[in-house]
């Protein structure tokens, strides 16, 4: 078994901190998102952050739905902030999503 480097225990403590009630399957897919190399010049709690959105509005949303029947992407996401709130507040996260920002 490897150690975890100093990026891979940022990220755990960052996924941790903000979703502390979160499903382990839920935190090991945002915790392996987040490390993916195209997150790697983020600080560890914004790459959590955007893992766990991108995760919560996939997986536990009707967003892919919501594409196929022709909704743009932003359309889309806006019909789905509520219920990527309802989960956030179910895992106690110290954070939710602002309907108006970006991402």
């Amino acid at each position: 078994m490897t150690r975890p480097t100093g990026r891979r225990r940022a990220l755990a403590r960052a996924v941790t901190a903000l979703l502390p009630m979160a499903p382990f399957a839920d935190i090991e897919a945002i915790r392996a998102e987040a490390a993916a190399k195209h997150m790697r010049t983020l600080p560890p709690t914004v790459a959590v952050w955007l893992a766990t959105i991108a995760h919560v509005r996939h997986r536990h949303t009707e967003y892919e739905k919501l594409l196929a029947e022709g909704y743009d992407r932003d359309s889309a996401r806006f019909f789905v902030v509520d219920r990527i709130n309802t989960v956030l507040t179910g895992w106690r996260a110290t954070r939710l999503l602002d309907a108006d920002e970006e991402g």
